[in-house]
């Protein structure tokens, strides 16, 4: 079997284990995947919530010279707004909110905005509705 469509995206990060840590506590998220490259010697991990074939690579580097920025983001989809408040109570108090929680209705829902460890923007939502917006593309 051989990928089609999007299957990842790839950010550097400094510390492997401290990225780990922070998707597997704010995105439900775990290693899939993991290995030293043979050519650059980087630590490399995939990352995934198993709920669809695509992953986050994260690649351990010396220093991370550029950053999702808010506008840039990863966007992780929240069973509720109970559990988008219960990780930014948690973000708020590791000192990583950048923003929110927003109610901006529809289409972009109930949404907070998160940063991980390198700088790196993580937004939680709940009611976007991506799944339908895209099954309605298909029809």
């Amino acid at each position: 079997m051989s990928d089609v469509g999007l299957t990842h995206i790839a950010l550097p990060v400094e510390k492997l284990e401290r990225s780990l840590s922070f998707y597997s506590k704010y995105g439900r998220m775990q290693v899939v995947h993991r290995r030293k490259d043979s050519s650059t010697g980087a630590e490399v991990a995939w990352i995934s919530d198993r709920t669809r074939p695509f992953v986050v690579v994260l690649i351990e580097v010396d220093k991370v010279d550029s950053v999702l920025l808010p506008l840039a983001h990863l966007g992780i989809g929240c069973e509720s707004r109970e559990e988008v408040n219960l990780l930014c109570d948690q973000a708020r108090s590791d000192g990583i909110l950048i923003e929110g929680p927003v109610d901006a209705g529809y289409p972009v829902g109930y949404f907070a905005l998160l940063r991980d460890p390198d700088g790196h923007t993580l937004e939680l939502a709940h009611g976007q509705e991506v799944g339908l917006a895209v099954g309605f593309a298909q029809q």
